[in-house]
Protein backbone atom coordinates (compact mmCIF):
# COMPACT_ATOMS: atom_id res chain seq x y z
CA UNK A 1 0.00 0.00 0.00
CA UNK A 2 1.65 3.72 -0.78
CA UNK A 3 1.84 6.10 1.86
CA UNK A 4 -0.73 8.11 0.40
CA UNK A 5 -1.61 11.95 2.17
CA UNK A 6 -4.77 13.61 2.77
CA UNK A 7 -5.22 17.73 2.47
CA UNK A 8 -8.03 18.11 4.40
CA UNK A 9 -8.49 21.57 6.29
CA UNK A 10 -11.92 22.45 7.44
CA UNK A 11 -10.99 26.25 7.06
CA UNK A 12 -11.00 25.83 3.63
CA UNK A 13 -14.92 25.69 4.55
CA UNK A 14 -15.18 29.74 5.94
CA UNK A 15 -14.92 30.35 1.97
CA UNK A 16 -18.66 31.56 1.46
CA UNK A 17 -19.96 31.76 -1.91
CA UNK A 18 -23.49 32.64 -0.39
CA UNK A 19 -26.88 30.53 -1.14
CA UNK A 20 -27.38 28.15 -4.51
CA UNK A 21 -23.53 28.52 -5.70
CA UNK A 22 -22.47 25.07 -6.81
CA UNK A 23 -18.65 25.81 -5.34
CA UNK A 24 -19.93 25.26 -2.01
CA UNK A 25 -18.47 24.21 1.58
CA UNK A 26 -20.46 21.27 1.20
CA UNK A 27 -17.91 20.15 -1.42
CA UNK A 28 -15.19 19.09 0.59
CA UNK A 29 -17.40 17.89 3.78
CA UNK A 30 -19.25 14.78 1.13
CA UNK A 31 -15.52 14.42 0.19
CA UNK A 32 -14.57 13.69 3.72
CA UNK A 33 -17.62 11.58 4.16
CA UNK A 34 -16.63 9.72 1.40
CA UNK A 35 -13.21 9.16 3.02
CA UNK A 36 -15.24 8.24 6.62
CA UNK A 37 -17.63 5.80 4.55
CA UNK A 38 -15.23 4.37 2.77
CA UNK A 39 -12.24 3.63 5.98
CA UNK A 40 -10.06 5.37 4.23
CA UNK A 41 -9.11 7.65 6.63
CA UNK A 42 -6.93 5.34 9.26
CA UNK A 43 -4.95 4.42 5.73
CA UNK A 44 -4.26 8.09 5.12
CA UNK A 45 -1.48 10.66 6.41
CA UNK A 46 -3.72 13.77 7.18
CA UNK A 47 -2.26 16.53 7.66
CA UNK A 48 -3.67 21.09 7.00
CA UNK A 49 -2.70 23.91 5.41
CA UNK A 50 0.05 26.38 6.62
CA UNK A 51 -0.40 30.05 4.60
CA UNK A 52 1.56 29.82 1.66
CA UNK A 53 4.26 32.51 1.57
CA UNK A 54 3.35 35.23 -0.69
CA UNK A 55 6.51 35.18 -2.77
CA UNK A 56 5.52 32.02 -4.31
CA UNK A 57 1.86 33.13 -5.26
CA UNK A 58 3.66 35.97 -6.76
CA UNK A 59 5.37 33.60 -9.18
CA UNK A 60 2.17 32.88 -11.37
CA UNK A 61 -0.39 36.02 -10.09
CA UNK A 62 0.70 39.99 -10.35
CA UNK A 63 1.54 41.71 -7.13
CA UNK A 64 -1.40 44.61 -8.26
CA UNK A 65 -4.36 41.30 -8.66
CA UNK A 66 -3.09 40.38 -5.29
CA UNK A 67 -3.14 43.39 -3.41
CA UNK A 68 -6.74 44.59 -5.42
CA UNK A 69 -8.44 40.43 -4.14
CA UNK A 70 -6.56 41.44 -0.63
CA UNK A 71 -8.48 44.76 -0.25
CA UNK A 72 -11.80 43.47 -2.15
CA UNK A 73 -12.40 40.88 -0.02
CA UNK A 74 -11.26 43.11 3.58
CA UNK A 75 -13.89 45.90 2.14
CA UNK A 76 -16.90 43.39 2.28
CA UNK A 77 -17.24 42.83 -1.65
CA UNK A 78 -19.03 39.98 -2.32
CA UNK A 79 -18.56 39.51 -6.26
CA UNK A 80 -15.35 39.80 -7.75
CA UNK A 81 -13.91 40.05 -11.28
CA UNK A 82 -16.80 38.30 -12.79
CA UNK A 83 -20.67 37.50 -11.91
CA UNK A 84 -19.48 33.78 -10.81
CA UNK A 85 -17.45 34.81 -8.20
CA UNK A 86 -18.93 34.81 -5.10
CA UNK A 87 -16.70 35.76 -2.12
CA UNK A 88 -16.61 36.70 1.58
CA UNK A 89 -14.26 38.82 3.91
CA UNK A 90 -12.38 35.01 4.50
CA UNK A 91 -11.78 34.11 1.08
CA UNK A 92 -8.56 35.69 0.46
CA UNK A 93 -7.24 33.87 3.50
CA UNK A 94 -8.88 30.75 2.84
CA UNK A 95 -7.63 31.04 -1.18
CA UNK A 96 -3.90 31.85 0.72
CA UNK A 97 -4.16 28.61 2.75
CA UNK A 98 -5.50 26.75 -0.62
CA UNK A 99 -2.47 27.46 -2.17
CA UNK A 100 -0.04 26.38 1.14
CA UNK A 101 -1.94 23.35 1.35
CA UNK A 102 -0.78 22.31 -2.06
CA UNK A 103 2.98 23.78 -1.42
CA UNK A 104 2.92 21.61 1.54
CA UNK A 105 1.90 18.33 -0.06
CA UNK A 106 4.47 19.49 -2.54
CA UNK A 107 7.17 18.95 0.06
CA UNK A 108 6.16 15.72 1.62
CA UNK A 109 6.49 14.38 -1.57
CA UNK A 110 9.84 15.86 -3.16
CA UNK A 111 11.14 14.28 0.41
CA UNK A 112 9.99 11.23 0.35
CA UNK A 113 7.51 11.26 3.16
CA UNK A 114 4.70 10.69 1.21
CA UNK A 115 4.22 8.75 -2.07
CA UNK A 116 1.48 10.92 -3.55
CA UNK A 117 -1.43 12.85 -1.95
CA UNK A 118 -5.19 14.15 -2.79
CA UNK A 119 -5.56 18.08 -1.69
CA UNK A 120 -9.03 18.68 -1.01
CA UNK A 121 -9.02 22.52 -1.20
CA UNK A 122 -10.99 25.22 -2.45
CA UNK A 123 -11.22 27.56 -3.86
CA UNK A 124 -10.17 25.64 -6.34
CA UNK A 125 -7.58 27.55 -9.18
CA UNK A 126 -7.09 26.67 -12.51
CA UNK A 127 -9.08 29.45 -14.13
CA UNK A 128 -7.33 31.90 -12.31
CA UNK A 129 -5.39 34.13 -14.58
CA UNK A 130 -2.27 35.73 -13.92
CA UNK A 131 -4.14 39.59 -13.27
CA UNK A 132 -7.76 38.16 -12.97
CA UNK A 133 -10.09 35.69 -11.15
CA UNK A 134 -12.35 33.04 -13.05
CA UNK A 135 -14.56 30.64 -12.39
CA UNK A 136 -14.94 30.27 -9.16
CA UNK A 137 -11.12 30.35 -9.07
CA UNK A 138 -9.07 33.13 -7.18
CA UNK A 139 -5.46 31.82 -6.65
CA UNK A 140 -3.58 29.13 -9.40
CA UNK A 141 -3.55 26.22 -6.98
CA UNK A 142 -1.24 23.70 -8.92
CA UNK A 143 0.18 26.66 -11.62
CA UNK A 144 2.00 28.06 -8.31
CA UNK A 145 2.96 24.02 -7.02
CA UNK A 146 4.57 23.44 -10.07
CA UNK A 147 6.79 26.53 -10.19
CA UNK A 148 7.42 25.94 -6.64
CA UNK A 149 8.74 22.48 -7.61
CA UNK A 150 10.59 24.11 -10.02
CA UNK A 151 12.32 26.91 -8.60
CA UNK A 152 12.71 25.53 -4.95
CA UNK A 153 12.86 21.78 -5.55
CA UNK A 154 15.01 21.92 -8.51
CA UNK A 155 12.72 19.73 -10.43
CA UNK A 156 13.25 19.96 -14.18
CA UNK A 157 10.22 18.35 -15.72
CA UNK A 158 6.92 18.64 -14.56
CA UNK A 159 3.33 17.35 -16.04
CA UNK A 160 0.18 18.40 -15.63
CA UNK A 161 -2.58 16.72 -16.43
CA UNK A 162 -6.51 18.77 -16.30
CA UNK A 163 -9.04 15.98 -16.30
CA UNK A 164 -11.56 19.01 -14.95
CA UNK A 165 -14.71 19.29 -17.58
CA UNK A 166 -13.38 22.93 -18.33
CA UNK A 167 -10.50 23.95 -19.64
CA UNK A 168 -7.81 25.30 -17.17
CA UNK A 169 -6.87 28.33 -19.23
CA UNK A 170 -5.27 29.98 -16.24
CA UNK A 171 -2.89 27.15 -16.15
CA UNK A 172 -2.05 26.81 -19.46
CA UNK A 173 -1.49 30.38 -19.37
CA UNK A 174 0.94 30.33 -17.29
CA UNK A 175 3.15 28.18 -19.11
CA UNK A 176 3.01 28.48 -22.03
CA UNK A 177 6.45 29.27 -23.17
CA UNK A 178 8.07 27.00 -20.77
CA UNK A 179 9.25 23.56 -22.31
CA UNK A 180 9.84 22.62 -18.95
CA UNK A 181 6.09 22.24 -17.62
CA UNK A 182 3.91 19.95 -19.95
CA UNK A 183 0.04 20.75 -19.94
CA UNK A 184 -2.53 18.56 -20.65
CA UNK A 185 -5.96 19.05 -20.97
CA UNK A 186 -9.20 16.77 -21.81
CA UNK A 187 -11.98 18.55 -21.76
CA UNK A 188 -15.53 19.70 -23.12
CA UNK A 189 -15.89 22.06 -25.91
CA UNK A 190 -18.29 24.15 -26.44
CA UNK A 191 -18.87 23.91 -22.08
CA UNK A 192 -21.84 26.09 -21.76
CA UNK A 193 -19.20 28.34 -23.72
CA UNK A 194 -17.28 28.59 -20.68
CA UNK A 195 -13.90 29.61 -20.73
CA UNK A 196 -13.72 29.23 -24.26
CA UNK A 197 -10.12 28.13 -24.25
CA UNK A 198 -8.01 25.33 -24.94
CA UNK A 199 -8.42 24.45 -28.60
CA UNK A 200 -6.43 21.78 -30.13
CA UNK A 201 -3.99 24.07 -32.17
CA UNK A 202 -3.05 25.77 -28.78
CA UNK A 203 0.05 24.32 -28.03
CA UNK A 204 2.39 26.88 -26.38
CA UNK A 205 4.09 29.43 -27.91
CA UNK A 206 8.19 30.04 -28.44
CA UNK A 207 10.09 27.87 -26.41
CA UNK A 208 7.13 26.26 -24.65
CA UNK A 209 5.64 25.45 -28.48
CA UNK A 210 4.48 21.71 -28.33
CA UNK A 211 4.46 21.66 -24.05
CA UNK A 212 0.99 22.42 -24.13
CA UNK A 213 -1.84 19.45 -25.51
CA UNK A 214 -5.78 19.90 -25.67
CA UNK A 215 -7.86 17.98 -26.63
CA UNK A 216 -11.95 19.09 -26.80
CA UNK A 217 -14.37 16.68 -26.51
CA UNK A 218 -18.10 16.60 -27.35
CA UNK A 219 -21.15 16.74 -25.57
CA UNK A 220 -22.32 13.13 -24.91
CA UNK A 221 -18.44 11.83 -24.95
CA UNK A 222 -17.67 9.36 -22.17
CA UNK A 223 -15.98 6.44 -20.71
CA UNK A 224 -14.67 5.25 -24.24
CA UNK A 225 -13.44 8.38 -25.83
CA UNK A 226 -11.37 9.55 -22.80
CA UNK A 227 -9.75 6.29 -22.32
CA UNK A 228 -9.21 5.86 -25.85
CA UNK A 229 -7.73 9.59 -26.16
CA UNK A 230 -5.47 8.98 -23.03
CA UNK A 231 -4.15 5.71 -24.76
CA UNK A 232 -3.05 7.06 -27.64
CA UNK A 233 -2.11 10.80 -26.95
CA UNK A 234 -0.91 11.71 -23.17
CA UNK A 235 1.00 7.75 -22.88
CA UNK A 236 2.94 8.59 -26.03
CA UNK A 237 3.72 12.30 -24.79
CA UNK A 238 4.76 11.43 -21.37
CA UNK A 239 6.90 8.51 -22.55
CA UNK A 240 8.89 11.86 -24.55
CA UNK A 241 8.58 14.00 -21.86
CA UNK A 242 9.49 11.92 -18.92
CA UNK A 243 8.13 13.89 -16.02
CA UNK A 244 9.56 13.84 -12.63
CA UNK A 245 6.16 14.37 -10.98
CA UNK A 246 2.76 14.54 -12.20
CA UNK A 247 0.55 16.57 -11.18
CA UNK A 248 -3.34 16.18 -11.65
CA UNK A 249 -5.93 18.80 -11.45
CA UNK A 250 -8.74 16.93 -10.14
CA UNK A 251 -12.40 17.87 -11.52
CA UNK A 252 -15.39 15.78 -10.86
CA UNK A 253 -17.57 17.87 -13.16
CA UNK A 254 -17.18 15.51 -16.33
CA UNK A 255 -19.47 12.86 -14.52
CA UNK A 256 -23.04 11.72 -16.08
CA UNK A 257 -24.72 13.11 -12.92
CA UNK A 258 -23.14 16.44 -12.64
CA UNK A 259 -24.85 19.33 -14.18
CA UNK A 260 -21.86 21.66 -15.00
CA UNK A 261 -21.56 19.67 -18.48
CA UNK A 262 -23.16 17.75 -20.75
CA UNK A 263 -19.84 14.76 -20.68
CA UNK A 264 -21.00 11.34 -19.52
CA UNK A 265 -17.90 9.77 -17.50
CA UNK A 266 -19.09 7.10 -15.19
CA UNK A 267 -18.00 6.63 -11.84
CA UNK A 268 -16.16 3.48 -13.12
CA UNK A 269 -14.85 5.62 -16.03
CA UNK A 270 -13.26 8.04 -13.62
CA UNK A 271 -11.62 5.46 -11.39
CA UNK A 272 -10.30 3.95 -15.10
CA UNK A 273 -8.79 7.33 -16.16
CA UNK A 274 -7.25 7.96 -12.52
CA UNK A 275 -5.79 3.97 -13.42
CA UNK A 276 -4.48 5.06 -16.31
CA UNK A 277 -2.72 8.47 -14.86
CA UNK A 278 -1.40 6.66 -11.65
CA UNK A 279 0.17 4.04 -13.92
CA UNK A 280 1.37 6.40 -15.98
CA UNK A 281 3.02 7.76 -12.71
CA UNK A 282 4.65 4.62 -11.77
CA UNK A 283 6.33 4.20 -15.40
CA UNK A 284 7.85 7.65 -15.90
CA UNK A 285 7.71 9.59 -12.46
CA UNK A 286 9.03 6.87 -9.69
CA UNK A 287 5.23 7.23 -8.27
CA UNK A 288 5.00 11.05 -7.69
CA UNK A 289 1.53 11.89 -8.11
CA UNK A 290 -0.03 15.26 -6.29
CA UNK A 291 -3.88 15.20 -7.08
CA UNK A 292 -6.12 18.85 -6.41
CA UNK A 293 -9.15 19.05 -6.30
CA UNK A 294 -10.92 21.75 -9.26
CA UNK A 295 -14.77 21.04 -9.79
CA UNK A 296 -17.34 18.28 -8.98
CA UNK A 297 -20.64 19.91 -7.53
CA UNK A 298 -22.62 16.34 -7.64
CA UNK A 299 -22.88 16.14 -3.54
CA UNK A 300 -24.58 12.31 -4.39
CA UNK A 301 -21.71 11.56 -6.55
CA UNK A 302 -18.40 13.07 -4.56
CA UNK A 303 -18.36 10.74 -1.74
CA UNK A 304 -17.76 7.87 -4.15
CA UNK A 305 -15.51 9.74 -6.87
CA UNK A 306 -13.14 11.04 -4.34
CA UNK A 307 -13.23 7.46 -2.39
CA UNK A 308 -12.00 5.43 -5.59
CA UNK A 309 -9.81 8.20 -6.64
CA UNK A 310 -8.05 7.90 -3.20
CA UNK A 311 -7.75 4.63 -2.70
CA UNK A 312 -6.25 4.12 -6.76
CA UNK A 313 -3.14 6.47 -4.98
CA UNK A 314 -3.25 4.13 -2.21
CA UNK A 315 -2.69 0.61 -4.66
CA UNK A 316 -5.67 -0.72 -2.35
Amino acid sequence: MKKTGFLYDERYLLHDTGPNHPEKPERLKAIYRGMEDAGLLSKLTLFQADPADMKWIETIHSKEYIDRFETSCRSGITVFDYPDNQMCAKTFETAVLAVGGVIKAAQKVISGDLDNVFCAVRPPGHHAEHGSAMGFCYFNNVAIAARYLQIECHINRIAIVDIDVHHGNGTQHAFEEDPEIFYYSIHQHPTFAFPGTGRAFESGNGPGTGATRNYPVLPGYGDNEYHGLIQRDLLPVLEHFSPEIILVSTGFDAHVDDDMSDITLSTQGYSRLMERIVALAELYAGGKVISVLEGGYCLERLPELAANHVKILLNQ
